[in-house]
């Protein structure tokens, strides 16, 4: 089969400015806009799974609240008893891995004189917490002392309480529990609801919310222990009416809670997705269909259909190719680490090699599909009648 030059579809691209910036613009945003669905998908996907940590954690938490660690209260002394029963927990510098803290959601204000009340994510810690829980890094500041009214504010809290993220730099104040507290450090923990919380000393926690004598749960990190270690010593001690779930379990089970969520999330997100693929589609389709003439000029000079619908799929693909990687760029540049708030606190849209691979196959598919489309149409037409078009 006679083909034609691949420079031939290259430099039709010139032929028409106005024509070719419209199949870039067409592909540039269908890329774009998958690139926000699939990366709106991904960050929340990532967020409630909890990534694997560099440790293995168990949550020991009170009994019937599986599914909330907010609406769990244990007694403050299991830290200390756990500590002191399960063997081969995790130790550094003869400190043992056992977190106990405080969740719970506190409304908080800007300022004493701020109308508007916002709802916090609040985590009572002590500063073995930190070893506790690897992911987190302190990026500004120091970790908040007891009794100094102090926080310690996740990366993405700021998305959680509405507020300019500028308004929670170190030294910058929130109000709640009728006094100023001071933010004194931040930290990161991407891909984690932690990233959205506001981290205190636990027992200026527990004077705020007037529960000295109760925990939500203790988190201890396995060493050579397992979690049929910890499972034993929570069935053992009915005394103290807990239970023991490994960490990543629970945010699996709260995963599960959020399934019906995120499908509707996932099937919306595909409808604006198949939204500006139809209308990319719609763009390289008008874009060759006005072609006509030059499609029956190239049947009269010998070429197969063949050749012709490859020759147009050609530079198809290659304008879309070039629209994708610039929507691609653009999307990398400005939606990657966006946050989004929902219920349990705040997510940030993720763009990693999964969603940047299905961003760019939904633009070349434009380009593709784009091509075939018009082509075969004006393929059906008789050479005679698609010369006398205009």
């Amino acid at each position: 089969m006679r083909q034609l030059p691949f420079e031939y579809a290259y430099r039709n691209l010139g032929r028409s400015r106005v024509r070719l910036f419209a199949s870039l613009l067409g592909s540039g945003l269908v890329v774009l806009l998958v690139l926000a669905a699939a990366g709106f998908i991904r960050g929340m996907q990532l967020t409630l799974a909890q990534q694997d940590t560099l440790h293995e954690n168990v949550v020991i938490l009170g009994a019937g609240s599986e599914e909330s660690i907010e609406r769990s209260q244990i007694h403050a002394s299991v830290a200390g008893i756990a500590a002191a029963s399960i063997a081969g927990l995790r130790e550094a510098a003869g400190v043992t891995f056992v977190s106990p803290e405080i969740h719970t959601a506190l409304p908080v204000w800007a300022s004493a004189d701020d109308d508007q009340v916002r709802h916090a994510m609040m985590r009572g810690v002590r500063p073995v917490a930190l070893l506790v829980h690897s992911e987190v890094e302190i990026v500004d500041g120091r970790p908040p002392r007891a009794g100094f009214d102090e926080l310690m504010v996740g990366g993405i809290a700021s998305t959680r309480l509405g507020l300019a993220d500028e308004r929670l730099a170190v030294g910058r104040t929130l109000y709640f529990d009728n006094r100023d507290w001071t933010i004194v450090g931040r930290f990161s923990a991407p891909n984690t609801v932690m990233d959205a919380e506001i981290w205190l000393p636990i027992t200026d926690l527990q004077i705020a919310t007037r529960r000295e004598s109760s925990l939500s749960c203790v988190v201890v990190t396995l060493d050579t222990a397992t979690f049929a270690d910890v499972d034993i010593f929570a069935k053992s001690r009915l005394d103290l009416e807990i239970i023991a779930i490994g960490e990543r379990d629970y945010y699996r089970s709260i995963a599960a809670f959020y399934r019906p969520i995120r499908i509707m999330i996932i099937v919306t997100a595909a409808l604006i997705a198949i939204g500006g693929l139809l209308g990319g589609l719609n763009t390289m389709y008008a874009a060759f269909a006005a072609r006509v003439r030059e499609i029956g000029l190239l049947q009269t000079l010998g070429y197969t259909r063949g050749a012709i619908v490859l020759n147009l799929t050609e530079e198809s693909v290659f304008t879309a190719a070039c629209g994708a990687i610039a929507g691609a760029a653009m999307g990398l540049l400005f939606l990657d680490g966006i946050a989004i708030r929902f219920s349990m606190g705040a997510f940030a849209i993720t763009v990693d090699a999964p969603v940047m691979l299905t961003a760019l196959a939904g633009g070349l598919l434009v380009g593709f599909v784009g091509a075939i489309a018009p082509a075969a149409r004006c393929l059906r037409m008789p050479i005679t009648e698609a010369l006398k078009a205009h």
